[in-house]
């Protein structure tokens, strides 16, 4: 089923017969999208968790730091997360789903040649329904690849970066709403631009911590990489969470997401068409020329399905490439909406509230209130991340893909059973609140 169907059911999707070209493995950045309000919630009224929190203010009634401060900062890990300091409230969701049967045993994958497609061990297709890996565009059915027809899902990644202030301009004058996928690290390293695209109303999303290969971490680690990006977002928006997340160089497959859902709500949405706009500052990169013939391609071509095009806000660059199309893209005829508003059918794009700037916020089970503080005071933030070149942007992994189209059919990436808010409870809301939530889930 296509995304285009409106409807919030899982999207049984196939798999093409290439292999994505991947960029560096160094870090980027990603930004936020504005959406439209909507009068729907995440959970539905008569959910369990109605009964436990009240949804009367614009925030979930706890005092967060001042974003961009340095005590807000000190809070969250200056580089790739250690997983000995993970909150105990994500561990012990993470170890229920695991023996609940709800995240699947996919091996961790490698890359004996840095920067190339990642590969699984012999026996493992990544194309079959074991595996169903991302990066070799097999889609799991509840990801999301496609705008429903004639809408292009808009949305950037990396941000945000000191290139996010021309793109939030050029949005804005145009009145338009984009979905960022954010970087965690550059959230810390770019808080203004932040905090003014949370003004503007642009949806915000996971793009995780570091930005690495996720099929290539541990359970751990790709908790360690969602949660925090999770809990920052969380802590600088009034208690917020996101409902998406894009996995860097489209890297997930069946384990990956399943972590993602089943530990913290987050859908995964990709996409169906790629730029390579992240390369137009490297040597031997992609040209503003060639964007805009692959653009002009794209935009006059068939609108069944929708697009979702892989853009970002990494550079001047891009800004400027994404900024060259869009006339192109309205003279056309293309309904632009964020990504996640799309992914969302007409429901939010957040778990816990109806909007970024609108509406209340019910207090998050699993990521609540201030985090541990297991973190030294004095770590600060790395810089922002970006794109470097690499040689491997025009290869791929010996395990490319097969002509025949692929879908994974397991029935775990359907359902959302062990995500729910209700089932989350049992595992407590936090170090701080878990007793509480507890003993409201045995009253209850």
């Amino acid at each position: 089923m296509l995304l285009s169907s409106l409807l919030p059911a899982a999207f049984f999707l196939s798999a093409s017969a290439a292999s994505l070209t991947h960029r560096s493995a160094t870090h980027h950045e990603h930004r936020i999208l504005q959406r439209l309000p909507s009068n729907e919630w995440f959970h539905p009224r008569d959910h369990p968790v109605h009964h436990l929190f009240g949804r009367d203010a614009d925030t979930d009634g706890i005092t967060y730091p001042d974003v961009g401060s340095s005590t807000w900062a000190a809070a969250y890990p200056s580089s790739t997360p250690d997983t000995s300091q993970l909150p105990a409230a994500w561990t012990a969701a993470l170890n229920t789903a695991v023996g609940a049967g709800k995240i699947p045993n996919v091996p961790v994958s490698s890359q004996p040649v840095p920067d190339t497609n990642p590969v699984y061990p012999d026996g493992y297709d990544p194309t079959g329904p074991d595996v169903c890996s991302g990066t070799y565009k097999c889609r799991i059915p509840g990801n999301v690849w496609d705008a429903p027809d004639g809408f292009i899902g808009t949305g950037f990644d990396d941000g945000p970066t000191s290139a996010s202030p021309a793109l939030l301009d050029f949005l804005e004058a145009n009145n338009e709403t984009v979905t960022h996928f954010m970087i965690g690290i550059n959230i810390i390293s770019e808080p203004d631009s932040f905090t003014r695209s949370v003004e503007l109303g642009h949806d915000i999303a996971v793009h995780t911590w570091t930005h690495p290969y996720m099929t290539t971490l541990s359970n751990e680690d790709v908790l360690a990489q969602l949660g925090w990006t999770m809990q920052l977002i969380h802590n600088s928006t009034g208690g917020r969470l996101p409902k998406y997340w894009r996995p860097p160089y489209g890297d997930t497959d069946l384990r990956v997401s399943a972590i993602a859902k089943e530990v913290f709500g987050m859908e995964t949405i990709l996409w169906n068409q790629d730029t390579e706009d992240w390369s137009l500052t490297e040597t031997g990169g992609t040209t503003a020329a060639a964007i805009n013939a692959s653009m002009t391609t794209w935009l006059t071509g068939s609108k069944t399905p929708g697009l979702i095009i892989l853009e970002h806000e990494l550079s001047d660059e891009s800004v400027q490439a994404f900024e060259a199309a869009y006339p192109v893209m309205k003279s056309n005829g293309w309904n632009l909406q964020s990504v996640a508003q799309l992914a969302a059918a007409g429901q939010s794009a957040y778990q816990n509230a109806i909007g970024i700037n609108n509406g209340s916020v019910t207090p998050a089970d699993i990521i609540i209130g201030e985090i541990s503080a297991t973190l030294s005071a004095t770590s600060s933030p790395t810089t922002t991340l970006s794109s470097t070149s690499s040689s491997a942007s025009t290869k791929t992994s010996s395990q490319s893909a097969t002509p025949s189209q692929s879908t994974a059919s397991s029935a775990d990436n359907s359902s959302n059973s062990a995500f729910s808010a209700w089932s989350r409870l049992s595992v407590g809301k936090s170090v701080v609140y878990g007793a509480i939530i507890s003993a409201c889930v045995i009253f209850l």
